[in-house]
């Protein structure tokens, strides 16, 4: 028998196999095999409730998308059909790279000054650090959502409290267009229990040494935060920014509850994933929401290479790299 066969190399890992196999099934049928089958819907125009008249058109859904962006209105597909371009889908896009790009750098400080500040030798820290992680804990819940679109109504918590200080002509900080994001960006901001853990172990791990021979040179605390407590805590700068990246990218239940599952007044809160279902389940255009989807898979996998390829200039691992 050769040893090198194919045959072999399963007899001799086939206990390994074994014990896979559940793993594996559940691997094919409810992920990989999804997947799949969403790419070829991606090309279709697939309505769930007529799956009999489901036909390939090709490039349509993706033109359907991008078209705008190169002054096309309408288009014929590969079936005959009329197609028009999305007029919403940009301003999806732009509402949630706002809401990435802002919500991230600041829930990413804001959970690093906690971390510093319970990274202390003080009194009931234990007691601290899961009061600050509960938010996290809670935060995605529907419950919180709905918390949060009362507290920020027009006649909500938030401005009772200013009326009773003196402030008069408050807006409805959910319905008005121009705070209903940030609204939103400040409940995941307060979300920042689990980077605010990773922080703490990641700061445990820097040699007190580090700080001791630092300040016998005469560096204060701003210094020693500069030259120290970042560049050591580099790598998991990175890990708490590729995560969260790819959370925010996906927000989808605080935007439904808070802005009553259509994107909010002029669309200020349309989240992408948002807009995929309402194009997949409130107009069962569910070949169109697959496509987007895959579009948003593509965003997501283009920023975290290029947040890994950008790595090796600002991420230090000790070793002299």
């Amino acid at each position: 028998m050769n040893r090198n066969g194919i045959a072999f190399f399963f007899k001799r890992n086939a206990a390994a196999y074994l014990f896979l196999l559940p793993w594996l099934i559940g691997f094919v049928v409810l992920t990989l095999y999804p997947m799949i089958y969403s790419l070829y819907l991606g090309f279709t125009d697939y309505d769930f409730t007529k799956p009999d008249s489901t036909q390939l058109i090709g490039f349509g859904n993706y033109t359907k998308m991008f078209g705008s962006i190169f002054g096309i209105q309408d288009f014929t597909v590969a079936t005959g059909e009329v197609m028009r371009v999305d007029p919403y889908y940009l301003k999806s896009l732009s509402v949630t790279f706002t809401y990435v790009f802002v919500s991230v750098p600041i829930k990413l400080a804001f959970a690093l000054l906690i971390a510093m500040l319970l990274s202390q030798k003080l009194r009931f820290i234990p007691f601290y650090r899961a009061v600050y992680y509960i938010p996290t804990l809670l935060g995605g819940s529907v419950a919180i959502a709905v918390l949060w679109r009362k507290l920020f109504e027009k006649d909500g918590l938030l401005n009772g409290l200013l009326g009773g200080l003196g402030f008069t002509d408050l807006p409805g900080w959910i319905t008005n267009p121009k705070y209903a994001l940030s609204t939103l960006i400040l409940l995941t901001v307060w979300q920042f229990g689990s980077s605010m853990i990773i922080f703490l172990a990641g700061l445990k791990q820097i040699p007190s040494e580090y700080y001791e021979a630092s300040s016998i040179d005469g560096a204060g605390k701003v210094k020693q935060f500069i030259a120290i407590t970042i560049p050591s805590l580099t790598p998991v700068i990175l890990f708490n920014l590729i995560m969260q990246m790819i959370s925010a990218f996906q927000v989808f239940t605080q935007a439904y509850i808070i802005g009553g599952g259509k994107g909010g007044v002029l669309n200020s809160t349309l989240f992408y994933t948002l807009y995929l279902y309402i194009q997949g389940w409130t107009y069962h255009e569910m070949g169109y929401a697959s496509a987007m989807a895959w579009v948003l898979l593509l965003i997501i996998g283009i920023f975290t290479a290029i947040i890994f390829k950008s790595s090796k200039y600002w991420v230090s691992y000790g070793s002299g790299e």
